[in-house]
């Protein structure tokens, strides 16, 4: 602890040998003392989060400390900052192999508010031009933030731009800085629920030269700084030290239909049972269905935990009518009460929501009328929740929770809320009420159904929101442009933690999408964890995979397509919960030494072996393809292979996405034969073998639904081909509980034509169908 004759104080935490945290304070404590955003390598926080002097679940490594006149030195085996006793100026530096090597430093001139500026949180690190910066999760416009200012303040900010508009829907002020000239990286952490602003040179001064801001409206500077030494490394340990993403149910990755339009008409069952007919009728495969609000209407308002029994006169049979069709409800729930709601006066009584300090609601605009939200931070009004989650819901069958509209734009500085050790200002905390709304709707689930595991969605969130939900980037605008920059937002949140996500494929709000925009974007969207077709658009139509019909078959296909890949996707989700692997990436991640991979780019990373080229602009039919250097590749749809660190003109038929696979992988894929009424689950590996070399892989399996996993029920299949004149398979099982298969089919591309020879199993068959050769093999494990 650092002590200044104007009564702050500086605490530094040696957490990690990678991970050293600051807190300066205006005083001897806290003003807010609790987190629930650091979570190192758990699943979940105490429901009364976290007290900031707590290291535990840290390795607290040892350290070296040098005290000097005007300085203190501590450093660990990755670390060092070096501190100016003189405006506790502070100096990083990373160990590499060729010795220390300084990643950041304060800026000279007055890097700190010490009770200059006012209340406000300050923070200034000098800027060097060959920085790049990432982060901050869902922001718009290119990955690198260099030269831009952010707001971070949740905001329903329907129909924005993915290009431009800021702010947005979260609340994570973590962001990576890469350094082009040294090849380093490291990430900053500012532990805060308080709206804030990140500046990365926008701002220009005369007098401080280069630097970049963070600003916080209240609260205390409470960073940690991340070393890598590479890109990869801190993003790891930054969705490490905010916990473990949740491992969803395996029909989490399956399609998920939704629409406003079809709970707001008033025959909204018919048009709800009309969705599984056409469904059917088109045989378009569907696991989910993401039920819009207009469930809970009276007259034009929604009102949370209510049933409309004119639209839908049964509940509990209308949710029986979905599940006999195999489709799982995932119905919207609301944070905020409007004063016609029929629970309002009980909540308002039981001071439930946010209020005044004499006890008064604050109002705020919240659809159609004024509405008070419900205060999470208050122990009862969580039990509340809870409870009508529950009997509204969950009695009735539905089977997980879509919590929207939850950004909390609560802007009366009046307003109060619970807290946890004392009232709280309510405006400090509006991330907080988010990530515990997830955790309340949660838990609800768990204690309803303990042996399944909880889906849930949300739309606003917090750094640590990953233990909790899948999410999405909220109410995008239909365009191209919207498709390509959503993208980027979704790899900007997965590198923050947050992989688990999708988008509205085809737009939300604005027009419908014409044929080729809408197939560009379902191309696009089976490739991301979260799929879902979802809009409200302004000429009251619906996206849906039969809203064009000259596309239906296309649409179909592709959806057949995104099935056959949920096992690789799905161990993905696995290596996402188990070792922080974001699900997919920027091409950098993978191959930071390659210095195309980090210029602006539409292709990212599914996966360490899947390289996925989408077409983001009206009429092309043959797009460029940059081939990382690094690996070398084959065409998912052909088998040719190329060499990687070239480009290559790639031809982009409508309906066929353009995908290459590491040459040195194997994909895991579903390739039994499905329809709507009639699911089946055949295991297979797609190999596209070099000429010479080794292909290995491994496939996380379990059941999928239930919580038998932690405590052992779950294995891996094995692969491994030794290329050269003949192809060498090695097929195997591994883990508590392997696979209960006994047969395994490798795949392959009809060109590749190379003689089989089965090392621990017997071939069964090698046939041809269609554009594969098929293998299957009995394994003798």
């Amino acid at each position: 602890m650092f002590e200044s004759e104007a009564g702050f104080t500086a605490h530094l935490f040696v957490l990690e040998p990678g991970v050293v945290r600051i807190a300066i304070l205006s005083g001897q404590h806290f003003s807010f003392g609790r987190t629930w955003s650091i979570a190192p390598g758990l699943d979940d926080v105490a429901e009364n989060g976290r007290d900031r002097f707590d290291t535990s679940g840290f390795s607290t490594p040892p350290f070296e400390i040098v005290e000097e006149q005007d300085r203190t030195i501590v450093a660990t085996d990755a670390l060092r900052v070096t501190i100016s006793h003189i405006g506790f100026h502070c100096v990083w530096e990373m160990a590499t192999t060729n010795g220390w090597r300084e990643i950041a430093h304060d800026r000279q001139t007055q890097a700190y508010n010490f009770g200059w500026w006012g209340s406000k949180i300050h923070h200034y690190l000098a800027r060097r031009p060959t920085e790049r910066y990432y982060g901050l999760g869902e922001r718009s416009g290119d990955m690198d933030r260099a030269l831009r200012r952010f707001r971070l303040k949740g905001t329903d900010a329907m129909g924005y731009s993915a290009r431009t508009s800021d702010p947005l829907y979260k609340h994570i002020p973590f962001y990576i800085t890469q350094d082009a000239a040294a090849g380093t990286a490291f990430g900053i952490f500012y532990d805060t629920y308080s709206d804030c602003e990140f500046d990365f040179g926008a701002e220009i001064s005369n007098y401080h030269g280069p630097y970049r801001s963070f600003i916080a409206d209240s609260g205390d500077l409470d960073y940690y700084v991340i070393a890598g030494p590479v890109l990869p490394d801190v993003v790891r340990r930054f969705t490490w030290l905010t916990g473990k993403p949740a491992l969803l149910p395996k029909w989490a990755l399956g399609y998920s239909g939704s629409t406003m339009s079809y709970t707001d008409a008033p025959d909204a069952q018919a048009r709800m049972a009309d969705f599984i007919e056409k469904c059917r009728a088109h045989d378009i495969l569907c696991d989910s269905f993401h039920l819009s609000s207009g469930y809970t209407s009276i007259g034009l308002r929604r009102h949370v935990f209510h049933w409309n029994r004119e639209k839908f006169p049964d509940p509990a049979e209308f949710v029986r009518s979905y599940h006999a069709a195999g489709i799982r409800l995932c119905a919207n729930i609301k944070p905020c009460l409007l004063a016609d709601n029929p629970l309002f006066e009980e909540a308002r009584t039981n001071r439930l929501i946010v209020c005044d300090a004499a006890g008064e609601p604050i109002w705020t605009q919240f659809w159609d009328g004024l509405g008070a939200y419900v205060d999470f931070t208050n122990p009862a009004a969580r039990k509340w929740w809870g409870d009508h989650v529950t009997s509204a819901l969950l009695e009735h069958g539905i089977d997980s929770t879509w919590n929207d509209n939850n950004e909390f734009e609560i802007v009366s500085p009046d307003a109060v809320a619970h807290g946890f050790d004392g009232p709280l200002a309510a405006q400090d905390c509006k991330p907080l009420q988010s990530l515990l709304m997830m955790k309340t709707s949660r838990d609800a689930q768990r204690e309803f159904s303990p042996e399944r595991r909880p889906f849930l969605v949300s739309r606003a969130g917090a750094a640590g929101m990953q233990r909790y939900v899948q999410t999405w980037s909220g109410d995008n605008f239909t365009s191209w442009e919207t498709l390509r920059y959503n993208i980027k937002m979704g790899l900007g949140l997965a590198l923050c933690g947050v992989s688990n996500a999708g988008h509205d494929v085809g737009g939300f709000a604005g027009p419908a999408p014409d044929p080729e925009l809408f197939v560009r974007w379902v191309e696009a969207g089976i490739f991301m964890p979260r799929f879902s077709i979802h809009s409200w658009n302004s000429d009251k139509t619906v996206n849906e995979p039969w809203m064009h019909s000259d596309a239906t078959p296309t649409i179909r296909a592709l959806i057949a397509l995104r099935y056959s890949l949920l096992p690789y996707l799905y161990d993905l989700m696995w290596r996402h919960h188990h070792d922080c692997e974001p699900i997919w990436r920027p091409t950098f991640f993978d191959f930071p030494d390659d210095p195309r991979c980090w210029d602006e780019a539409d292709a990212y990373m599914l996966g360490a072996n899947l390289l996925i080229a989408p077409v983001c602009a009206p009429g092309m039919r043959e797009i460029e393809v940059y081939l990382t250097a690094g690996a070398d590749w084959a065409d998912f749809w052909s088998g040719s292979s190329f060499a990687g660190g070239q480009s290559i003109a790639v031809e982009a038929p409508l309906g066929r996405p353009i995908v290459f696979v590491r040459d040195t992988a194997a994909i895991p894929l579903n390739v039994a034969e499905q329809h709507f009424d009639r699911r089946a689950d055949a295991r297979a590996f797609a190999a596209f073998p070099p000429a010479r070399g080794t292909v290995e892989a491994v496939c996380y399996e379990d059941d999928g639904e239930s919580e038998a996993w932690r405590r052992g029920a779950h294995g891996f299949w094995t692969l491994k081909i030794d290329c050269a004149d003949r192809l060498i398979l090695r097929c195997g099982k591994k883990g508590p509980l392997p696979p209960a298969s006994k047969t395994l089919a490798i795949v392959f591309r009809t060109c590749e034509k190379r003689p089989l020879e089965i090392v621990g199993g017997k071939l069964v068959s090698d046939k041809i169908a269609g554009n594969w050769r098929k293998a299957v093999i009995a394994t003798d494990a």
